[in-house]
């Protein structure tokens, strides 16, 4: 037996300030799936660094490349998956050296996978056979 899932799609361009229409799309399914939230704003956050590293780096801000972001609900939990066209990267998973950053000896970006990972309860980087990847998140519902 199946367990009947419920799914929304959105695709948007790759252009910066378009990940807040991602965003706003998950925490309107959260809201109805009756996240907390404090779990609704973490989702929120999530899904904007994830589709802004799709629109940058997978995708080069190449406005035709779209960044598809499918929002799956089950009753336990909710299942983003963000996917670009790019090349793939090994994800820093780390927190990135604040004090490098502070003194100039490091760039003071990198700090949305740390993030991401911090902020829901699965992350996995999903290379696609056919090309491109998946950055999957997924964020439980029982959870504050």
């Amino acid at each position: 037996m199946t367990k009947e899932k419920n799914i929304v799609e959105v695709h948007i361009p790759s252009v910066l300030g378009y990940e807040k229409v991602a965003m706003d799309s998950a925490s309107a399914v959260a809201k109805i799936m009756s996240f907390h939230k404090n779990r609704i704003d973490d989702l929120k956050t999530a899904v904007a660094e994830a589709c802004t590293n799709a629109i940058e780096h997978g995708n080069r801000l190449k406005r035709n490349t779209m960044v598809l972001v499918t929002l799956s609900m089950s009753k336990e939990s909710l299942e983003v998956k963000v996917r670009d066209a790019g090349d793939g990267f090994t994800a820093k998973l780390d927190k990135p050296a604040i004090e490098n950053q502070v003194e100039g000896t490091q760039d003071t970006r990198g700090w949305g996978v740390f993030l991401i990972k911090n902020l829901v309860d699965e992350l996995q980087f999903e290379p696609q056979p056919e090309g491109g990847n998946v950055t999957r998140m997924v964020i439980y519902l029982n959870r504050e």
